[in-house]
């Protein structure tokens, strides 16, 4: 790129939009927001020596290439101004509006976003960003503007940023400019990613095709000459071009193993026309003459791309067998092919024309609603990225129902994919699905065109072995979800059947202990909202049994008990206690600790210390009878320790015998072992004996190489 002093000036950019804005009063305000930019900018450089205002400026003639209405080249000439000066959001709104002031924030706030997982951003960080791209995709383009002129003055940073900026662009901002079919800044934003990601590749293609240009010219001219003379002798009126290829385009198929002699769409015409209709004869009149491509046709106007990209493609064997690309599309195809979603705001000077762009807009921008609809909650920030990365900006493919309805999904889907985009419902139910009338597992990868049928049972439920099928995070996150349902429910009634059990224990009435007044007692203290998630939260372990009966008694005068001094034969040998030398010590069954686990003691009434696990639940409504204690390393490791592990499987194949084996090999004591049956697969209760935290700790590494178990938890005392 060049690095010659950029002398660009506000007479330029006005040159631009008196090409297209009519309206003198909104040149003029641009020049007012170009005026203030300015003055604001003052006295403030470019790393490449320039007056930074010659940014705003370059990006403001940018948004004109792609005819930009007048409110977003305002945001493009003050887009830095929020952020870099000591201009405020009520002094913006004052003098440009609230739609001009609303764009700089967006891209301010978007500004502040890197995209590589490098580093760690929160996940609602990201919601909010994205949400605010959503409501005007403008937001996106200024910044698309905004990164295509630092790219072509990426020279003047450091190679380290270089690279890293341009990995940026090439996978986040690229494809969001080709989603938004705006080609023009889509394909230079490519080519100077490469040229700074991969200098040596670059070069030697642009050689190459320079070393080749000459002759390519001349094969392209006579080949133009062909076809226009093919088309005038049948009356249609049209023009054609010669169509060159990006340099990153080139390396894309080079890197598919292509060599550079074989890349035919090296040599491309384009041809307009003014109606659909004459797209389809002159295409009939060109496959008279020249000999098309076998497998090289594609209709997107029939069947256009999601970024509203219509038109024509064949490939033929041109003059002296040349193999030749040739697109067909109208005048009006070929400004949506160029400047995709922004050629539906080319200016007017009415509001509608606005609305309706956003409208369109928010058609097109389905993939970012589809990523805010994930269940985020459980999603890191680096899967939102992958996820926004391969699900979102990666070609997808369309599929069919043989009723001919068509679906969008992403590359690589499977019939479970397929089947939950159609309806959650059918999803849920599906069991088995049939491609182009042939049957087909459910790993199947679907292609383009596939013709999609999924058969159901209104009896079946999902497996949860589908969530390593299935590609698009929202079918994941939809399964996952109908899991987490269902095991609600079966929690809470795990939960109150404890509950009760306990009371009965304790000679309590169930409806005498559960009135209003204990109920908001309960839930205030363990922050739950009502009865069902106190239920809840004893059944999926979240809070201990006698933690939530405790409670109550935690509203009541209870005296510390004193502590009960005993003979040395009492004392649990490898258990010290803070300030004590002979104390009655027990290790507490509800959490089982083990020699290693971070431990508090807690004073029983008349029984001594009850040392539980730190983390432990019964322990949270009984701080004011605690007492520290810790292990003492002096002592044998010849003890054993109990501790309970919840081991889940996705097959329905009873591994028993095998989780013995595997845990005998380690010199593991197995206590029970007991295995439960569901739909998503076994589920194993196993209680051990182990040396210490360590050696637990290396049974679960063991336990956990096994391909069927997905999860392997730690838990609390099981209720019989």
């Amino acid at each position: 790129m060049s690095k010659e002093k950029d002398t660009t000036t506000i007479d330029d950019l006005v040159v631009k939009l008196k090409t297209y804005i009519t309206d003198e009063k909104e040149i003029e305000s641009i020049v007012s927001a170009y005026e203030f930019a300015n003055k604001k900018h003052a006295g403030q450089f470019r790393k490449s020596g320039e007056p930074y205002i010659i940014h705003p400026i370059n990006v403001a003639i940018i948004l004109t290439t792609i005819y930009a209405d007048s409110a977003t080249i305002k945001a493009g000439l003050l887009h830095d101004v929020l952020e870099d000066t000591d201009c405020t959001y009520e002094e913006m709104e004052e003098l440009f509006g609230s739609e001009v002031t609303k764009l700089v924030e967006g891209v301010t706030k978007l500004s502040k976003i890197h995209f590589s997982t490098e580093n760690e951003y929160l996940i609602d960080y990201y919601k909010k960003i994205i949400v605010g791209i959503s409501e005007d995709v403008r937001v996106i383009i200024i910044k698309l503007a905004d990164r295509l002129h630092n790219m072509r003055t990426l020279w003047a940073l450091p190679e380290v940023k270089q690279k890293k900026i341009a990995k940026e662009a090439l996978e986040i901002l690229a494809p969001l400019g080709d989603h938004l079919g705006i080609h023009k800044i889509k394909s230079e934003l490519e080519d100077l990613s490469l040229r700074y990601l991969k200098p040596d590749v670059f070069y030697d293609i642009a050689e190459k095709l320079n070393k080749t240009k000459l002759e390519r010219d001349k094969t392209v001219y006579e080949m133009m000459q062909e076809v226009t003379n093919l088309l005038t002798d049948h009356n249609i009126v049209h023009e054609i071009k010669g169509r060159s290829k990006s340099i990153y385009s080139i390396y894309n198929k080079l890197n598919k193993g292509k060599k550079f002699s074989d890349i035919y769409d090296l040599l491309a015409l384009r041809i307009l026309v003014d109606t659909e209709q004459e797209c389809y004869l002159a295409l009939g009149l060109i496959h008279s003459k020249f000999r098309p491509l076998p497998r090289r046709f594609k209709d997107y106007i029939a069947m256009p791309k999601p970024n509203m990209y219509q038109s024509l493609h064949t490939t033929v064997f041109g003059l002296d067998g040349y193999l030749f690309e040739i697109q067909i599309r109208t005048y009006a195809m070929d400004e949506v092919a160029e400047n995709g979603i922004a050629s539906h705001w080319a200016y007017k000077e009415n509001k509608d024309a606005k609305v309706s762009m956003q409208s369109t807009t928010e058609q097109k921008l389905q993939f970012f609603k589809a990523i805010m609809d994930l269940n985020n909650d459980k999603m890191s920030s680096e899967e939102f990225v992958h996820s926004v990365k391969d699900e979102v900006l990666n070609n997808n493919i369309y599929v069919f129902t043989p009723k001919g309805d068509i679906f969008e999904l992403p590359k690589g889907s499977t019939p479970i994919d397929f089947a939950y985009k159609v309806h959650t419902k059918v999803g849920e139910t599906m069991v088995g699905a049939i491609v182009n009338n042939s049957i087909v597992p459910l790993n199947y990868e679907l292609k383009n065109n596939d013709i999609v049928k999924i058969n159901t049972n209104k009896n079946s439920t999902p497996s949860k072995e589908w969530l390593n099928i299935a590609k698009a995070t929202q079918t994941k996150n939809k399964i996952r979800s109908y899991f987490s349902k269902n095991e609600r429910e079966l929690n809470i009634e795990r939960g109150k059947y404890a509950i009760e059990k306990e009371l009965r224990r304790r000679k309590l009435v169930f409806s005498e202990f559960f009135t209003e007044e204990n109920i908001a007692k309960i839930c205030d203290a363990i922050k739950v909202k009502d009865l069902d998630e106190i239920y809840l939260s004893v059944g999926n372990g979240k809070n201990a049994v006698n933690s939530v009966v405790n409670v109550i008694d935690k509203y009541q005068e209870i005296p510390v008990p004193k502590i009960v001094k005993i003979t040395s034969k009492q004392i649990e040998a490898d258990i010290i206690v803070a300030g004590i030398d002979k104390v009655k010590v027990n290790l507490a069954n509800c959490c089982n600790p083990v020699f290693g686990d971070e431990i508090i003691g807690y004073i029983t009434k008349g029984n001594g210390i009850s040392v539980h696990r730190a983390n432990c639940h019964n322990l949270a409504m009984l701080d004011n009878r605690t007492v520290s204690v810790s292990w003492n390393k002096d002592t044998t490791k010849e003890k054993r320790y109990l501790a309970l592990l919840m081991l889940y499987t996705n097959t329905q194949d009873n591994k028993m015998a095998e989780i013995v084996q595997r845990t005998s090999i380690m010199n593991v004591s197995i206590n029970s072992i007991k295995a439960i049956s569901k739909p998503e697969g076994f589920t194993y209760e196993l209680a051990i004996f182990v040396r210490d935290l360590e050696h637990l700790e290396k049974v679960v590494l063991e336990l956990n190489k096994q391909s069927y178990i997905y999860k392997i938890e730690r838990v609390m005392r099981w209720e019989s």
